[in-house]
Formats: structure tokens, sequence, C-alpha cells
């Protein structure tokens, strides 16, 4: 009988990540702020000495649904810090490689995603109201990268992401650091979150 090929993911905590059967109790903060910390986005192709990392990306996600949604309670801005948190064992991949992949990374996606929140007391389906307005701040942080960091015109970032909505982007500007600082900078705000569930 043939060996099923691994499907788990040692990770620097020590946990045994199980893929294909994620659960709960094998995740921690820590691995997914350092793996995201590492990740790149656009494929590693923006200006600047460092890397875009996904850690920096979901900060900025979670600063950006928090002015849309001033009065979200911790549980939904936390649920913004983690909505790309299934890219530290998976990594980020540009949308129009998901396409040609199909359905199974989404499913992947979907399994790794629910068992995230459920570790971290969210429920493992977000609700569509909140799920559209994370969606919502995604696409502003898509646009400004795209515009800052990423060699895109204004005009070719309306196009793929939507008209800027400068009134919410305001004085935010993007700034690319040191994995470590970055790995920090997620852990602190998960732990300031957390400490206001």
């Amino acid at each position: 009988m043939a060996i099923p090929p691994r499907a788990w993911q040692r990770m620097l905590s020590g946990r045994r990540l199980d893929l294909l059967d994620p659960t709960p109790v094998d995740i921690e903060i820590d691995d997914i702020a350092h793996g995201l910390a590492f990740v790149a986005r656009w494929n590693g192709q923006t200006k600047g000495d460092f890397a875009y990392s996904v850690a920096e990306h979901s900060l900025l996600v979670e600063t950006l649904y928090g002015r849309i949604n001033p009065k979200a309670p911790a549980k939904w801005r936390l649920a913004a810090l983690l909505h790309d948190a299934p890219e530290y064992v998976i990594g980020d991949m540009i949308s129009p490689v998901k396409a040609a992949i199909g359905p199974s990374y989404g499913e992947l996606d979907t399994r790794l995603t629910a068992a995230i929140h459920l570790r971290f007391g969210l429920p493992a389906a977000l609700p569509v109201t909140v799920k559209k307005q994370i969606k919502k701040a995604d696409r502003i942080s898509a646009w400004m990268e795209a515009v800052q960091i990423a060699g895109f015109s204004v005009q070719e970032a309306n196009k793929l992401f939507g008209r800027s909505n400068a009134d919410l982007i305001g004085d935010l500007d993007i700034q690319l650091r040191p994995p470590v600082e970055v790995r920090h900078s997620y852990v602190a705000r998960y732990h300031e979150l957390l400490a206001a569930l």
C-alpha cells in the first residue's frame, strides 16, 4: 500500500499543522506572525529594500477596516487582522494564479480560515456584512499598494481595484520594514485587540 503524501507542516512553535484537516489547537499567533512577515505580496515585485509582507498588508487592512467601521467591536477588527492568516502556511498567490489553480486553493483556504477563526474565538465563517467590509478594506489596501509600491498608474489601479477612497486613506502611507519589525507589530496589535475583547 502506498504511503499518502505528507500534508502537514512543522511550525516553529513545535506544532504540526495538518493542511488537509487543520485543528485550532495547532495554530499559534507567533507562527502566523512569523510566517506572514516573510511572505511577500505582489510576488515580491514591489519597490524598496524589503518585501511588502502579508503581515504588513494585514495591519493596513485592519487599520482601514477600523476607519470604515469606527464602532466595530474588537472581534471584527481581529478578523480583519487575520483575514489573510492562512497564507502563513499556503503562501500568497496573486489572483490570476488562484484563478488558474481553480477551486482547490479556495477550499484549502476556507478550511484553514475556519480553524484559525475558531482558535481565536471568532465564528468559523464570518457574517456576510463583516466579510464584505473587510473585503472593502482589502481592496483599498490593494489600490494603495498598487500605486505606492507596485508600479501601477492611478488609472490602472482604479480599473483593477476600484477608485481610491481618499477619505479613508487619509494620511496612511506604506512603509517597508524588516520582517522582524513587522512580526513584532503584528503580534503587538493582536494582543491589543485581544485585550479589548
